[in-house]
């Protein structure tokens, strides 16, 4: 029976033990994804949004149904195909017969959370639709705007081999997430796990037989970000997270580095991850912690570097090992 009571309103201590038992509560329906659940709450906490890109089967889906589930939280899922237009994300006029005049028809886009599956497998125009939504908040409708729900967050999906047929986000697009998440297959112990789940009658549509119940909701999300914004960051690691942005600026391996909004981006998400950790300070392990997740998808390699071999990761591994860290 879950203590979650969504009339309360939660002191910063209660909204930061809701939120670390969300781990708890997923688990009971996903196998092993620590890391990406860990990424959806600090997206959250930092009403940004977020990217998950892993192969077909790594119950992406799943994960934030179950997510939603636990935050209690509304939830819509849109299947991004070729054919699909700008109205059917954010809604579009229809006439009503009986006023004699267009009423707008909200899309799937008025929800807390938004499930944009397979995002790269549409048209730039309808992936432009999103744009204003993530950014502003908001869709214009006849000029007219109207305010989304609070809390509002993207996670999209996207298949990172297979590629035919598909339109691949733009820079600007990409920048627009606070974070880029990758999802592996899982270890042989965990798909093991998985597998004895679904012989015992696991039902993937039926989250609440398996015993997801909400522990936190928006009220905590409220609180959590509050607090978290307090969190204190010493000049040393305004320092760091800058020294880093600007070591991938000089990389040779990128044609693109971190822009100075990466370097907000890795400031909100290190404060996010220091406070649901228990401090009120960021230390340069937070930082390094958040790095990889917050800078993989602002960067870009040159042609000839990903001809040798070389991943973004890979040289963010390298940017890390070779800025020096504040002590």
């Amino acid at each position: 029976m879950s203590a979650f009571t969504p009339e309360a309103s939660p002191s910063a201590e209660e909204a930061r033990a809701a939120l670390n038992a969300l781990r708890r509560e997923v688990a009971k329906a996903v196998v092993g994804q620590d890391e990406t659940v860990t990424g959806l709450v600090v997206a959250l906490l930092c009403r940004g949004h977020i990217l998950l890109e892993g192969v077909p089967g790594v119950a992406k889906t799943l994960l934030v149904r179950t997510v939603s589930a636990a935050l209690s939280l509304d939830h819509k899922r849109v299947q991004f195909t070729p054919d699909l237009m700008p109205g059917d994300v954010t809604g579009s006029l229809v006439y009503d017969q009986h006023t004699a005049k267009f009423e707008f028809m909200k899309g799937p886009v008025f929800t807390n959370l938004l499930l944009a599956d397979e995002i790269n497998r549409t048209p730039p125009k309808t992936q432009a639709s999103l744009l204003e939504a993530m950014e502003e908040r908001q869709v214009t409708v006849e000029g007219s705007p109207m305010a989304l729900p609070d809390p509002f967050m993207v996670a999209a999906t996207q298949n990172p081999v297979e590629y035919e047929g598909t339109y691949p986000l733009p820079e600007a697009q990409l920048d627009r997430f606070l974070l880029k998440v990758t999802i592996p297959l899982p270890e042989r112990a965990a798909e093991i796990d998985m597998l004895g789940r679904h012989a015992a009658g696991f039902d993937p549509g039926d989250l609440a037989a398996a015993g997801v119940t909400a522990v936190a909701g928006a009220a905590e999300l409220r609180a959590a970000r509050e607090a978290a914004a307090r969190v204190r960051v010493a000049p040393e690691v305004l320092g760091y997270i800058v020294d880093l942005c600007r070591a991938t600026r000089f990389s040779p391996s990128l044609q693109l580095g971190a822009s100075p909004r990466g370097a907000t981006a890795l400031l909100r998400t290190s404060r996010a991850w220091a406070w649901l950790s228990g401090r009120d300070y960021v230390t340069p392990d937070d930082v390094k912690a958040l790095a990889k997740g917050t800078l993989r998808h602002r960067i870009g390699l040159r042609p000839e570097a990903e001809l040798e071999g070389a991943t973004t990761d890979g040289i963010l591994d390298g940017v890390l090992a070779s800025v020096p860290v504040p002590r």
